[in-house]
């Protein structure tokens, strides 16, 4: 990548960030808007966890990976501590690999 993209990139991407606190004040939201942009924010994540758990290379990843993610996400959604939680997930993960199951 050159310098030049890395520069656009960064001034467009703090911009972007720049752009909430500038505009909050001006853009009157309503409850149906706020809603969806939060939903869109959960999906957006999902999407991004469930393509770094379940690929690698454009390939599926083995059942290793998607294994630890659903033993953090179980824990996380009974509110265990995070690091308890990203522990347990890599333990898992691991676990499943020195077992063969890749």
């Amino acid at each position: 990548m050159t310098p030049l993209a890395v520069l656009l990139l960064a001034v467009g991407t703090f911009g972007l960030r720049l752009s909430g606190p500038l505009l909050a004040d001006r853009i009157e939201l309503g409850d149906r808007a706020r809603r969806l942009l939060s939903v869109s924010a959960t999906v957006l994540l999902c999407a991004l966890v469930a393509t770094s758990s379940l690929t690698a290379d454009h390939a599926f990843a083995g059942w290793a990976r998607p294994a630890g993610v659903l033993v953090g996400g179980a824990l996380a959604a009974r509110r265990a501590p995070f690091l308890a939680a990203v522990v347990a997930a890599a333990a898992t993960t691991g676990a499943l690999r020195w077992l063969g199951v890749d």
